[in-house]
């Protein structure tokens, strides 16, 4: 326990300047009137000087009031508490796929705004883990390292886009070895996780011989599958006058479906693997997470030193009731009245 007296919304301390400009105007109002007053009435002095002192009294007493009011607000604290708090938590790594085939709207809105919404609504139940992203397409990018800041996080999903990889195509096998090298290489342990999220369609980079990789790694993978399995959509495009049109490839319009065959075997070849088979549907990744990574074994990950504050406004509260008490009383005393 230390005693050190500081503000916690130290922000609010600029109000002050309004009670006290208040005041002084109002002060300048009552000897301007005290002095007019005195000019016209000459027996006046007596009673007048009461009334004069009682305004400066009631002015004194609500100008207090105010100014405890606003220290209040701004939460004073005087006694600070230090202790050491250790974080205990898995390594998670989301995956997306960022490819053109994510925009696909057998999901609305489409395959990658669902997934991006999700992994956000994971963020409520996140507690203790560190998070990464890594986007992939025709190559993968790290977005976001493993770290306990989930608000960088949350900016980082938000800004995925089919733009976020400069290389177009599908490369599953590479993404989840990019991960693997170079964002889960400090870990070691059976505390990693990578859940991969995409339509499951690959451009020959052996994801399963990837995910092989990953199991002798001892890291899991969690694999969801989006999109129609059966029939797929077709990937709208905006053409070069702006307007709506759909991918192409020599001449045919291409066709995206979910590939859940290759994503089971993947999964298979991980301790613990688990694959979703989400396709149309609705997912709550939240709960997802609460039960595939939540339930599991953790380790401790970090420590930290935190420092508690007592909060201590009422000390600056309770005397500003009061006076506003004293205030409501002297208000209604009654009022000497000058002489005829």
């Amino acid at each position: 326990m230390t005693d050190r007296f500081l503000l916690l919304n130290p922000q609010v301390i600029i109000y002050v300047w309004i009670p006290l400009a208040a005041a002084g105007a109002a002060v300048f109002g009552i000897i301007r009137s005290r002095k007019i007053i005195s000019s016209q009435f000459a027996s006046a002095s007596a009673s007048g000087l009461w009334n004069t002192r009682r305004k400066f009294i009631l002015l004194s007493v609500v100008t207090a009031a105010l100014l405890l009011t606003v220290f209040a607000a701004a939460r004073p604290s005087w006694r600070q508490t230090e202790s050491t708090v250790s974080r205990k938590g898995r390594d998670v790594v989301f995956v997306i796929d960022v490819s053109r085939s994510m925009l696909a709207e057998d999901l609305y809105p489409d395959r990658l705004s669902r997934a991006k919404l999700a992994v956000i609504d994971a963020l409520s139940v996140i507690d203790g883990d560190r998070v990464g992203l890594v986007a992939f397409a025709g190559n993968a990018v790290v977005k976001c390292p493993l770290t306990l800041d989930y608000s960088f996080f949350r900016q980082s999903v938000e800004q995925l886009s089919v733009d976020s990889v400069s290389v177009g195509g599908s490369m599953i096998g590479d993404a989840l070895r990019k991960t693997m090298t170079d964002v889960l290489q400090s870990g070691s342990g059976g505390y990693r996780d990578i859940i991969l999220i995409t339509d499951g369609e690959d451009q020959q980079s052996y994801p399963e011989k990837a995910a092989g990789t990953l199991g002798e790694n001892n890291i899991r993978l969690i694999a969801i599958g989006l999109g129609d399995e059966d029939v797929g959509r077709r990937i709208p495009v905006t053409d070069a006058n702006g307007n709506r049109a759909f991918l192409t490839y020599q001449g045919q319009e291409v066709w995206s479906r979910l590939d859940a065959a290759t994503l089971r075997r993947m999964t298979a070849a991980t301790p613990g693997g688990r694959y979703l088979n989400v396709s149309t549907g609705a997912f709550d990744m939240g709960e997802i997470y609460s039960e595939l990574i939540k339930s599991r074994e953790s380790r401790y990950t970090d420590t930290e030193e935190t420092v508690e504050h007592e909060e201590d406004f009422q000390y600056f509260l309770l005397p500003a009731v009061i006076l506003i008490l004293v205030y409501m009383c002297f208000r209604y005393l009654p009022v000497r009245r000058q002489a005829a």
